[in-house]
């Protein structure tokens, strides 16, 4: 994104590390000033001492609060001025199967990558739609396209959040807010780190910030990536159900 945007204010969830942390310094490099939130402050502090002096400003927030949720994005347009792009991108991912499936995992989930995410919409719909102004990116993920092995929890909040963006956009559009929907596939970070599977087409997380800020520069509502990647998903989408777990059952181990 170009300096243009050097009065602007973003907003930025899940920004301590992988994806979130590189898109903070992508933003920060193209002149926004940033409110960073993560649950660590730590890692906002580092981050926003490796940023330009005074672009980035740590905000920290477990999104899973949804009172916690109100007063911090108060508080960065009490700080910062009126937000003009927010990042939902905060998330988890807890490998489930059939064999250890768990209520606790499954709730775990829902709490941060759904709830979290919902909690964020809930406090920045009603600001943008009142100024008639704004952009909102949720990140999701490919995983939501279907239903994959070990994935019954992390996938099912990532369809939830593809279909709640999907309901929404038409509705803000009609009050000139933006919504931007992002589904990477495997992207480096430290959620991805404890993976012990073969994870292709595997790219940097700055090579995902450059996904997603041509997305967010472009009209399109869907930016998902890498794309070959992305193809194979989309094709899963619509594969018929008998061809789809033929695929499947492949994935998983004896």
């Amino acid at each position: 994104m170009s300096a243009s945007h050097s009065q602007k204010v973003a907003w930025v969830t899940g920004a301590g590390k992988g994806i979130g942390r590189a898109l903070v310094s992508r933003l920060a490099r193209d002149g926004w000033t940033v409110a960073a939130s993560a649950r660590t402050e730590a890692d906002l502090n580092s981050l926003a001492a490796e940023c330009p002096p005074g672009r980035v400003h740590a905000f920290p927030l477990d999104v899973t609060d949804a009172d916690r949720t109100a007063t911090t994005v108060s508080r960065i347009e009490e700080d910062l001025g009126p937000l003009d792009l927010v990042v939902l991108n905060a998330g988890t991912h807890i490998p489930i199967t059939a064999e250890d499936f768990s209520v606790d995992k499954v709730r775990r989930l829902v709490e941060t990558n759904l709830m979290g995410t919902s909690h964020g919409l809930a406090q920045v719909m009603p600001r943008f739609i009142r100024r008639k102004a704004g952009h909102i990116a949720v990140v999701a993920s490919v995983a939501g396209y279907r239903g994959l092995p070990t994935s019954a929890g992390y996938g099912a909040t990532k369809a939830g959040l593809i279909n709640m963006c999907e309901a929404l956009m038409p509705e803000l559009e009609r009050h000139n807010v933006r919504l931007s929907l992002i589904n990477p596939g495997f992207v480096e970070t430290p959620l991805t780190d404890r993976n012990e599977f073969p994870m292709p087409f595997l790219i940097p997380a700055e090579k995902a910030v450059d996904y997603i800020v041509r997305g967010l520069d472009s009209s399109a509502f869907e930016t998902s990536f890498p794309r070959r990647f992305a193809f194979i998903m989309k094709l899963l989408r619509i594969l018929p159900d008998r061809l789809f777990f033929a695929v499947t059952r492949r994935m998983i181990g004896k």
